[in-house]
């Protein structure tokens, strides 16, 4: 496992990171249900420490195609006691994440022991959470989406989604520095699978290294997602790991720092060797 300051996002010249996805709700894409025990969900979140995750991302809300929002109050009572059971028994190395777009929500994972937001919203849903990042001076995720998760996938469009996406992320970046946000604490996520059709969100793979070039440190989501599944023509999304390996090793060569995933040994893998080529290839 790669040791990280838990409240400082990766630099440039440190390995990329790799945060385990934790859902702890019904109805995710791929592993609704699967952990919404408390005891379980903990001992998957050890599971992925053990093979090599920096980063645990904790989400009570699902926000696959399709899906309806969930109150905070149930959010809060999905994920805090999750968060504060592993922030009693992981090393402070392991950063924890809250993912969600409510500031109640990230406030109350705060305090239970969490130390980034990862907002699929970019502060748009909840205007309380940039002020709040800014206040508690935790790592934040502002990622791309077009329209609400709902409806996100009926009709997306885009002139250049690589330019707009790209636009969208810099202004976003600007409304978290004008909020007091620090700049080494904001990453990007171009939202692959969030508003895109299969083209679209082949595009931003091919374009991440325009991405990287905003400045801040780019966050991939690509694992298990239906453009994967479309492209291997394999309707089970749990075995998509291969895939998945495929979309962090270009990531990691494009300047990727953190790749979100369900399958962490897999990706990890993939994650040190393409390091290990990039590194050699800029010596």
């Amino acid at each position: 496992m790669h040791c990280m300051m838990n409240s400082t996002p990766p630099g440039h010249d440190t390995p990329p990171l790799i945060m385990g996805i934790l859902n702890v709700t019904p109805d995710s894409f791929s592993d609704g249900g699967l952990y919404s025990e408390t005891a379980v969900a903990v001992q998957h979140a050890l599971a992925m420490i053990d093979e090599g995750a920096d980063i645990i991302d904790i989400g009570g809300e699902s926000t696959r195609p399709g899906s309806q929002p969930v109150p905070a109050p149930e959010q809060e009572r999905r994920v805090i006691p999750v968060i504060q059971r592993l922030r009693e028994c992981v090393p402070s190395s392991t950063a924890i994440s809250i993912d969600t777009t409510s500031a109640r929500v990230a406030e109350a994972a705060l305090d239970a022991g969490a130390d980034w937001i990862n907002d699929t919203s970019a502060g748009r849903d909840d205007p309380a959470m940039l002020a709040l990042a800014a206040g508690r001076g935790v790592p934040i995720v502002l990622m791309h989406r077009q329209g609400m998760p709902d409806v996100m996938q009926q009709n997306p469009r885009y002139a250049d989604v690589v330019a707009e996406v790209r636009a969208f992320l810099a202004e976003r970046i600007e409304a978290a520095l004008a909020a007091g946000i620090a700049q080494e604490r904001i990453l990007t996520d171009p939202g692959i699978g969030f508003g895109k059709t299969l083209e679209h969100n082949l595009a931003l793979m091919a374009g991440l290294g325009e991405l990287v070039r905003l400045g801040p440190p780019l966050l991939l989501g690509a694992s298990r997602k239906r453009f994967l599944s479309t492209i291997c023509r394999e309707p089970d999304l749990t075995a998509l790991m291969p895939a998945t390996c495929a979309t962090t090793t270009i990531g990691v060569l494009a300047g990727v720092r953190v790749f979100r995933v369900h399958d962490v040994a897999g990706n990890r893998q993939a994650a040190d060797v393409a390091w290990a080529v990039r590194r050699a290839g800029s010596q």
